[in-house]
């Protein structure tokens, strides 16, 4: 089990946490703003019932929204294009989603900004599993062979690919099929897919229920560190309410400092929005919670997805964060 805390947990960190770096513009000033100076003081804010958005439920329940002006009605959603479309069709004003989704979502012609990052991948944390008499020992074996995972053309099949590469095969050796996690368990024990891609806690889980074995992690080598996901609002929202995104801001980022420092903090929390209990919260593997908005690091997913074919060209993530022109 790995968890990954912060290198320095300041105060300059918490107001300027979801800051751009210096590569990637200035952030959100650090004044406090009452309701009344906010453009829009009521929020809905879409997220997966997942680890991911445990400082958003963090800086919820301690109250750093309210503390901004802010009330959040956080409203669950079950995947990365169902937030988009919510948030798209204006039922979210923010959603939690993946980059892998987001950056397609740009790439069709939708104007989103980031303006949080909330998750990355840690060793062991995304994990390809097949049964425990499964005959594939490395991945070159899974050449002709079915993996399950949960959406075709994401985050999933965008690193399993990366580790095919490096044991000779393309996604063309094998074929991707779609399952919701809770049924890969099943699928893998019934024979009807031979390896399956699993988050946290469904690889723990699998590992406890039917004695699952560890085939490969899948972020490694080009995906090492990866951004997994984060926070987007839309291009004209973002310009219609500018204070009202530079409160989120504030207050995400204190509810990401403590979920990047202290592990109990997380583990506390995600029973209350997930059905990871507190026995299995203590003991998943945990991906990083970053402190801060880094345009370099984003435009890793894109570059590894212009290269699988997964965009024809670059998208300048730097246009996508806060503070500069789409």
């Amino acid at each position: 089990m790995r968890f990954r805390l912060a290198s320095r947990a300041v105060i300059a960190g918490l107001t300027a946490m979801l800051a751009l770096s210096a590569c990637g513009g200035s952030g959100p000033k650090a004044e406090t703003t009452g309701a009344s100076g906010l453009e829009k003081s009521k929020i809905a804010v879409g997220a997966l019932p997942i680890p991911d958005s445990a400082s958003l439920y963090i800086a919820n329940k301690r109250g750093f929204f309210k503390e901004e002006g802010l009330t959040v009605d956080i409203q669950m959603v079950q995947g990365g294009a169902q937030a988009q479309q919510s948030l798209l069709g204006g039922s979210l004003d923010a959603t939690q989603t993946n980059y892998v989704s987001t950056f397609l979502a740009q790439a069709a012609g939708n104007k989103l900004k980031i303006i949080a990052d909330l998750y990355q991948a840690a060793p062991n944390a995304f994990v390809i599993m097949v049964a425990k008499s499964s005959s594939i020992k490395t991945p070159a074996d899974l050449k002709g062979k079915k993996i399950a995972v949960n959406s075709l053309k994401n985050i999933g099949t965008l690193s399993i690919t990366s580790v095919l590469k490096t044991h000779g095969l393309t996604d063309k050796d094998v074929q991707f099929v779609e399952f919701p996690f809770p049924d890969m368990a099943g699928k893998l024990e019934q024979g009807v897919v031979d390896a399956a891609w699993m988050p946290e806690p469904h690889l723990t889980a699998v590992q406890k229920n039917i004695g699952a074995q560890k085939l490969a992690d899948t972020m490694t080598a080009a995906t090492s560190d990866f951004p997994i996901a984060g926070v987007v609002v839309t291009e004209e929202f973002a310009s219609r309410n500018p204070k009202t995104v530079a409160a989120m801001q504030r207050a995400l980022a204190k509810g990401q400092e403590i979920a990047a420092t202290d592990r109990k903090a997380v583990e506390e929390i995600l029973p209350t929005y997930t059905k990871i209990d507190a026995a299995t919260a203590a003991v998943i593997t945990l991906g990083g919670f970053p402190t801060s908005l880094d345009q370099t690091r984003l435009q890793r997913v894109v570059d590894l997805m212009v290269e699988q074919g997964y965009l024809s060209e670059k998208i300048d993530v730097k246009a996508m964060l806060p503070g500069t022109s789409g």
